[in-house]
């Protein structure tokens, strides 16, 4: 026997004999397999919209306008059409930022997720369990009916007499009526069909249902053995299909012909039970679904809007408004949050409050200090330059006593005009003076002012040029302080190796870079060069005696100037600063024309000498005391010595 069959159908020679490990084949929602395919609405409306708009435009006659018209209209159409397509299409792409910013979609979306799955595994449960309830239950009943009329009918045939051809027809019709009329809580239908058609038949097939509902695994597997085997079937009623199940035996008919008798059952009313299963199960489901999103919504929103109040509290608060406050309701978690937070914030103001107190306080107190110690140190110093100037007439004691007390006095002067400058930028007090500027010329002037410094510790000063045009709106006084600060401090730590400044420009800005090849610097040393006071070694001696407030100076010159003021430095390499402007001030840079460390060839450098300085007559000595001054003293005086 074929297995495909054998595992399709079961043998029960009784009702105690079948199988009960079989898998009903009546599904929830069954589809009609000889049903036409469903009809397209959608499709039929576009189809007709677009059949009917062509048909306008040619029947509009010879009019150019009139097809025009109607051209026009019937893009607008296709515009309409295509507006929603393009909504759906931004929703679309802009969902996923919406699902990264709310926390209220996320927690709905998963509560909705999570539901339909619970909901859907416990529905598969309930239907597996309910369907094969109601078939069991229904085929327990027709498989104990179908057996005895099956097993009563061959019992009948097999003691009829063998007779002529007319007794055996009204033997069959009148067994065949009499099982199909018997009392059933189920409709029963029968095929008798000769199992080979070619044989000499004296009793012709009968059927009360059509023959092709019998499947061909069952008919061929009844015409193969000699018990009982049922199958699944789908029976046609009123031009649909219901589930149903055929019984089917072998038997023998005068003159021993064999045929194969079959009882169809249908069970329809096991698939009504089953369908209103499913929609109680699924209004059910639809139920709890929305139930628990608007469960999860109401949680998900009582916990999310005091959470984005904290947060745009918090945000007005670090935009400055130190009074703002939550707004606190009830007693519960949330409630405690928001009292805590207004106490954090309560706190925060006053301490913000005190320090700006504090600081305004302390920036008074220098400002004022600085200009009540420049009246006596004004006098101090001219003193001191007095005994200066007379110290060849002391003793060699009272002589270096002399030098000593001049040059103290000199760099206390230094240190108290780097303090008055602070205080006048802490005090927003700083104003430009713009003009137009030639920078090259001005690192020319910075670097023949320094020679004589770098002369004194034997550095070699050059200037690199790249590029050319390097006119741009600044406050000459301000980046010349900015670069004799930075390449003074680059001959301090070049230890006597060569010190490069170079200038570049681009279309929006003028950059200027100071390269030194000493001690360099380390990246947490670079983090805090620009900090007030602050020094890389504090045991390393000051050459040039400045007052630690250089730096801080030039940084704040550039912020007024909008450009960017960087360092670079690595030990044994040296360093680099950097300074960038712009060409205007009304127009930001977009770039800075140099690389931070610079990259130039040695051949590029154009070497500061003597030379130079008896040419231009600009070369001094060097005076800490006017390096941050914005206005350098006039160095053509002569020495009174």
């Amino acid at each position: 026997m074929d297995e495909d069959a054998e595992s399709r159908s079961s043998v029960a020679s009784s009702a105690a004999a079948r199988t009960t490990g079989y898998v009903p084949v009546i599904t929830p929602g069954m589809p009609d397999p000889r049903g036409e395919p469903d009809e397209d609405p959608a499709g039929e409306e576009d189809a007709g919209e677009s059949d009917e708009r062509p048909g306008d435009v040619a029947g509009a006659g010879p009019s150019g306008e009139r097809a025009a018209r109607g051209a026009g209209e019937a893009a607008a159409g296709s515009r309409r059409r295509r507006g929603p397509l393009r909504n759906t299409a931004r929703k679309a792409r802009d969902f996923p930022k919406l699902w990264s910013r709310s926390l209220l979609i996320r927690a709905v979306s998963f509560t909705g997720v999570l539901t339909l799955i619970g909901t859907g595994l416990v529905a598969a449960f309930l239907t597996q369990q309910v369907t094969t309830g109601l078939f069991q239950e229904q085929f327990s009943r027709v498989e104990g009916e179908a057996t005895q009329g099956l097993v009563e009918i061959r019992n009948t045939f097999a003691s009829a007499p063998s007779g002529d051809r007319t007794e055996t027809e009204t033997l069959v019709t009148n067994t065949l009526d009499a099982m199909q009329g018997s009392e059933s809580q189920e409709r029963r239908e029968f095929i008798l069909v000769p199992i080979d058609p070619t044989e000499n038949l004296y009793a012709s097939p009968q059927h009360s249902i059509d023959p092709e509902t019998i499947p061909d695994e069952l008919a061929q597997t009844v015409a193969e053995g000699s018990g009982q085997y049922w199958q699944s079937v789908g029976i046609e009623r009123d031009g649909e299909t219901v589930p149903g199940v055929a019984f089917g035996t072998q038997l023998t008919l005068p003159p021993g012909n064999a045929y194969a008798l079959y009882f169809i059952y249908d069970f329809s009313s096991v698939q009504e039970s089953l369908n209103f299963v499913l929609r109680v199960l699924l209004i059910a489901g639809v139920t709890i679904l929305v139930m628990n999103m608007a469960i999860a919504a109401w949680v998900a929103r009582s916990v999310v809007s005091p959470i984005s109040q904290a947060a745009e509290v918090s945000e007005r608060i670090a935009a400055g408004q130190l009074d703002q406050r939550l707004d606190v309701r009830g007693r519960d978690e949330i409630a405690r949050l928001g009292v805590s937070f207004n106490k954090m914030a309560s706190n925060l103001q006053d301490q913000i409050t005190q320090l700006a107190n504090l600081s305004k306080m302390q920036q008074r107190f220098v400002s004022d200090v600085s200009h009540e110690l420049r009246t006596p140190l004004t006098t101090v110093r001219m003193a001191a330059e007095v005994l200066h100037e007379s110290r060849d007439d002391f003793d060699p004691v009272n002589q270096r006593s002399a030098e000593l007390l001049h040059h103290q006095v000199e760099r206390f002067q230094a240190l108290l005009a780097d303090l008055l400058e602070m205080s006048r930028f802490d005090a927003g007090a700083a104003e430009l003076a713009v003009s137009e500027v030639d920078l090259k010329q001005l690192c020319s002037e910075v670097l023949l002012t320094a020679y004589p410094l770098a002369e004194q510790s034997n550095t070699q000063l050059s200037l690199v040029v790249q590029g050319e045009d390097f006119i741009a709106d600044v406050d000459p006084r301000r980046i010349s302080r900015i670069l004799r600060n930075l390449v003074n401090n680059a001959i301090e730590h070049s230890e006597s190796r060569p010190v490069d400044l170079i200038v570049a420009s681009s279309p929006t800005a003028v950059g200027v870079a100071v390269r030194d090849h000493g001690i360099g610097m380390s990246p947490a040393e670079v983090s805090h060069v620009f900090h007030r006071f602050w020094r890389a070694d504090p045991a390393r001696a000051r050459t040039t005696g400045g007052s630690g407030l250089g730096l801080s100076i030039a940084t704040e010159d550039t912020r007024l100037h909008q450009g960017a003021l960087d360092a670079w430095g690595q030990k044994g390499q040296g360093s680099c600063f950097r300074l960038v402007l712009p060409r205007s001030q009304e127009v930001p840079y977009r770039a800075s024309p140099l690389a931070l460390p610079p990259v130039y060839r040695a051949t590029d450098r154009q070497y500061v000498s003597e030379e130079m300085i008896a040419e231009t007559g600009e070369g001094h000595s060097h005076d800490r005391v006017t390096e941050q001054a914005l206005d350098q003293p006039d160095q053509s005086k002569e020495d009174p010595q």
